[in-house]
């Protein structure tokens, strides 16, 4: 991850390796966050794996807060599936 920008508070991340599959869902999670001004991002080009992430907040909560919170999340949901698909697939099996 590469961070880009002059002032704290609006910051463009450059995420590698990565497409909207991340990209929409982190800005869903960052959006929840009232102190989020706009969250957006773009896939450079369709052919490199590459996203631009940009996040604007208002006052002088860093960028990169928001940014780290709808990564943890984020983590939170998936984890969340997962233990309740295994759950089910257990009861199934069982």
């Amino acid at each position: 991850v590469q961070a880009d920008g002059t002032d704290g508070n609006c910051v463009t991340f450059v995420l590698h390796d990565e497409d909207h599959t991340l990209g929409n869902s982190l800005r869903y999670m960052v959006m929840k966050n009232p102190d989020v001004e706009f969250c957006g991002y773009c896939i450079t080009h369709p052919s490199e794996s590459k996203i631009n992430f940009r996040i604007q907040t208002r006052g002088a909560l860093p960028a990169v807060e928001p940014f780290r919170k709808g990564l943890n999340d984020l983590m939170g949901v998936c984890q969340h599936v997962l233990n309740t698909f295994e759950v089910r697939l257990f009861l199934k099996s069982s």
